[in-house]
């Protein structure tokens, strides 16, 4: 069995570190120049659409409001990938890393983008006035092959089940409170249970209700920490660009690292914390209620631009201008640490924030899963699924979480791959221009 997962393991990061980095660069790159850099072009009128959506936050019978569904796309992507991950890349690649993982937002957005506004230009009403798009309703017209359609739902439906983070969370709460691993995995999945059988409604109110609070802490916290440290910040912006494009030596806790290894860990973090490419974010704004999916689509790309250039560089300057970046051997209490210098009673409120960003994230990716196991069969998906799930989340519960990360990883690659060869088979589909606010 360790064999077996060792070679999953490998493959994953062949994978990860040249196949899937290489068509994210590419077709990115591709978009960005297609669309006339619509990152930049149509930016403000993104944050205008953002702002004034504010105003008709009404979720009707047919579906969420677009705001909620971006909220709701949000929550499945923020997530324990926005800290500990990117404190990972730091640790690995070095302060660079974060440099690298801008450029992943960057060509993230447009990215986003496409696969949000295929997903809603082949959407589906549902008898229920509800809608459903994705990959599965585009993967058809781009490979032409209705087999396809079934391909993404099988794996979507196999990531919509988070076994690693499921496993971090549970080990997180049960190290900290020391709570019986066992006792603690049945709790979740009732609880995660509970959750999902409401629908995405009642996924996206859990969200909308808890995540605002804890997100506006978080961000106050971090902003007071690196105000505090005021006159490192030109040293720390210098530090981060120069580490980006040379080697860096060991210095500390830090191993150092080669300039292919930093970009290679600042990419894969950076499409990793925005769930870049997978077909979750076109199945989740698919939800909306709203007709003009130009709009949608442009206001998908915001919760790209929040996850990479807000919350992952957030965290990456808390630890690097607090210097505990190369002190910390584990990187998942790097940026409690940092948070400890100034704030009390960081071992209560990061295990409980990380809990609930983990919670959030897991019921909204079960969500999709949900959705594509009724797309494969109406009758019986939603049961068999509910079934499937409580067996892999328990007997994963169990297993090293590497392994678990493994699979998720790949089944991820594999999404990402075929969901960019058919974003780039209908890139003629797209249209980047006529967005209203």
């Amino acid at each position: 069995m360790d064999e077996l997962f060792s070679v999953l393991n490998n493959f994953n990061n062949f994978i990860w570190g040249y196949f899937a980095l290489f068509i994210i660069l590419t077709l990115g790159i591709y978009l960005t120049i297609k669309s006339k850099y619509f990152q930049i072009k149509h930016f403000p009128k993104t944050m205008k659409i953002f702002l004034n959506s504010f105003k008709d936050d009404k979720s009707k019978n047919n579906g969420l409001s677009p705001i909620k569904t971006l909220f709701t796309a949000i929550g499945g992507s923020i997530g324990i990938g926005n800290i500990v991950g990117i404190c990972t890349a730091i640790q690995i690649g070095g302060p660079g890393a974060i440099f690298w993982t801008w450029i992943a937002g960057f060509l993230g957005m447009i990215i986003q983008y496409s696969e949000v506004f295929l997903g809603m230009k082949y959407r589906k009403q549902n008898n229920d006035s509800s809608f459903s798009g994705g990959p599965m309703h585009f993967f058809p017209k781009a490979f032409k092959k209705k087999w396809t359609a079934y391909f993404a739902a099988v794996l979507l439906s196999l990531y919509g089940i988070e076994i690693f983070l499921f496993n971090v969370v549970k080990d997180s709460i049960s190290i900290n409170w020391n709570i019986n691993k066992t006792l603690l995995t049945v709790i979740l999945i009732i609880l995660i249970f509970l959750a999902t059988l409401g629908g995405v409604k009642r996924v996206s109110k859990i969200i909308n209700t808890i995540l605002p609070f804890f997100l506006v802490s978080y961000i106050i916290m971090i902003l007071f920490v690196i105000f505090k440290n005021y006159s490192d910040i030109p040293s720390m912006m210098e530090l981060i660009f120069k580490s980006a494009f040379t080697p860096q030596a060991a210095k500390g806790a830090f191993a150092g690292s080669t300039i292919i290894l930093t970009i290679s860990m600042g990419l894969s973090r950076g499409a990793y914390a925005a769930e870049l490419g997978v077909g979750y974010n076109s199945v989740i704004h698919s939800q909306s209620n709203t007709k003009n999916i130009n709009k949608q689509a442009a206001l998908s790309t915001f919760g790209v631009f929040f996850n990479t250039f807000v919350l992952c560089s957030l965290a990456s300057f808390a630890v690097i201008i607090t210097g505990k970046w190369n002190l910390e051997k584990n990187s998942t209490i790097m940026l409690q640490s940092a948070l400890s210098n100034s704030f009390g009673y960081m071992h209560i409120f990061m295990p409980v924030f990380l809990f609930l960003l983990g919670y959030i994230t897991i019921i909204t990716i079960f969500i999709v899963g949900i959705k594509c196991a009724e797309f494969i069969s109406k009758k019986y998906g939603r049961i068999l699924y509910y079934c499937y799930a409580a067996f892999s989340l328990f007997i994963f519960s169990f297993l090293d979480p590497i392994k678990s990360f493994a699979l998720m990883s790949i089944i991820g690659a594999i999404l990402l791959i075929s969901n960019l060869m058919a974003i780039f088979f209908l890139r003629k589909e797209i249209n980047f221009e006529q967005i209203e606010d």
